[in-house]
C-alpha cells in the first residue's frame, strides 16, 4: 500500500510521476512500433507540463476540445495543435484563431457544410492558414457524418478556402464493456471508406484521425495515420473496468480521509464516508460501472453514493475498516472530470510530494 503523503491535505488529487512517464512513454512506443502518429488529446489532462512530456516521447502535436484550451497550450510552446470539434464560429473566435494560426499549425473539425462556409465568410483569407478535418460518425452516433457525406462537407470547406486535411472520428462507443473492439473495426471501416472518396474526389488525404484510449492500442493501419487518446495517461476507474489498464497503470488519484465509519447491523450497510465528493471526483457513473469510483487497496470496495462532499463507501465484510482520519486513495471514474475540478494537482515520486503542477486549461470551455 503507497500512503498518502503527510504535507497533501485532503481531498486532493495527486499524480505518480513515475506512474504517469511510464504510461506516456509505453503508449508513444507503441503507437511508433505501427507506424502510426500520436496525437494526444490535452484536455484529460490540461498541463503544459505532461504535454511537455508527451512531446518529448514523440507526440507529434496535441488534440484539444476548445479554442481557449489551444490558447494555452499555443502560450506555452505548442506548435501544432488539432480542434477535434465541429466548431461554429462566429466574430470573436475567428479572431483568436487568426492570432493561433499566426504562431502555430492549427486544424479544425467540421461536420456540416453549414458550418464551414459561416466559419469560411468569418475568416476571409485567413481560412487558408487554417486545415480542416471532416468529422466521420463511426458509430457513436454523437456529432459527424456518415462517410458517404464526407465529399460534401470537404467540397464546403475547399470552396470557404480552407485547406481540407482529411478525416477523423471520436469512436466513443468503445466505451463500454466488450465493445472496444468492435469499435476499433467500426472505426477503421468508417475511415477508410471516407478517406477512400475523399481522395476519389481530388483532395489530398494526409491525416486519417481516430482513436480513443480503450481502443488507441487496438487502432489498424491500413488508414489510420493517427491516434487520439487522452485518458491513458493516468488511466481511471472506467479503463480498469473496460480491461483497458491494470491497476498499477494508474497515475492519478484522489487523496481522501475516513470522516465517519459504520460497522453496520443487518439494516444499514458496513461502511465508511470519505471527505471526497462530488465536487473533486466528478459525478460520472456509466450504467455498467459498479460504483462511483474505486479504491487504490481494496478493490473489493465500493463508492456507491456521492453527494457535494461524501463519499459513501461500502466496504467488504472480509477485510478491517478503515479507522476514522485513515487516508486513502480514490480512483475516479472519469478522471477529465476530476481534474478539470480543481486549480492544482500534488505531484508525487517516491512517497514525496516533488512539485505541484497548474491545470492551467482549467475553465477554457469556450
Amino acid at each position: 500500500m503507497t500512503r498518502v503523503p503527510e504535507d497533501v491535505d485532503t481531498p486532493d488529487i495527486v499524480v505518480e510521476l513515475d506512474v504517469l512517464r511510464r504510461n506516456v512513454d509505453r503508449m508513444a512506443a507503441g503507437l511508433r512500433a505501427k507506424g502510426l502518429r500520436l496525437r494526444p488529446h490535452a484536455k484529460t489532462h490540461k498541463m503544459p507540463e505532461i504535454a511537455e512530456l508527451q512531446l518529448a516521447a514523440g507526440a507529434v502535436g496535441l488534440t484539444v476540445a476548445t479554442i481557449g484550451e489551444a490558447e494555452v497550450f499555443a502560450e506555452h510552446g505548442a506548435t501544432d495543435l488539432f480542434i477535434a470539434y465541429p466548431l461554429w464560429i462566429g466574430p470573436r473566435q475567428a479572431e483568436r484563431l487568426r492570432r493561433l494560426a499566426a504562431g502555430a499549425r492549427i486544424a479544425i473539425g467540421a461536420d456540416s457544410a453549414e458550418a464551414v462556409g459561416a466559419a469560411g465568410r468569418q475568416l476571409g483569407d485567413a481560412a487558408g492558414d487554417i486545415e480542416v478535418l471532416v468529422e466521420i460518425d463511426s458509430g457513436h452516433h454523437r456529432s459527424g457524418v456518415l462517410p458517404a457525406a464526407a465529399v460534401a462537407v470537404a467540397r464546403a470547406a475547399a470552396a470557404a478556402g480552407f485547406r481540407v486535411g482529411g478525416v477523423f472520428t471520436f469512436p466513443g462507443h468503445g466505451y463500454a464493456p466488450d465493445m472496444p473492439e468492435q469499435a476499433a473495426r467500426e472505426e477503421e471501416q468508417a475511415l477508410g471508406r471516407a478517406a477512400e472518396l475523399l481522395t476519389a474526389a481530388g483532395f489530398d488525404v494526409t491525416r486519417v484521425s481516430g482513436g480513443s484510449t480503450p481502443t488507441a492500442e487496438l487502432a489498424g493501419t491500413s488508414a489510420i495515420t493517427e491516434v487520439r487518446p487522452g485518458v491513458y495517461v493516468f488511466g481511471d476507474a472506467q479503463q480498469l473496468e473496460l480491461g483497458r489498464c491494470a491497476i498499477e497503470d494508474i497515475a492519478l488519484t484522489v487523496a481522501a480521509t475516513v470522516v465517519s465509519r459504520h460497522e453496520g447491523d443487518g439494516t444499514a450497510p458496513r461502511r465508511i464516508v470519505l471527505d471526497a465528493g462530488s465536487k473533486v471526483l466528478g459525478g460520472d457513473r456509466p450504467a455498467w460501472a459498479t460504483g462511483f469510483g474505486r479504491l487504490m487497496d481494496e478493490p473489493d470496495a465500493r463508492i456507491t453514493a456521492l453527494s457535494e462532499h461524501h463519499a459513501t463507501v461500502v466496504w467488504p465484510d472480509g477485510g478491517d475498516l478503515p479507522a476514522l482520519g485513515e487516508r486513502l486513495r480514490v480512483i475516479p471514474n472519469h478522471v477529465c472530470v476530476a481534474v478539470n475540478l480543481v486549480d492544482d494537482v500534488a505531484v508525487v515520486s517516491g512517497g514525496e510530494v516533488v512539485g505541484r503542477w497548474r491545470v492551467a486549461a482549467r475553465g477554457r470551455n469556450s
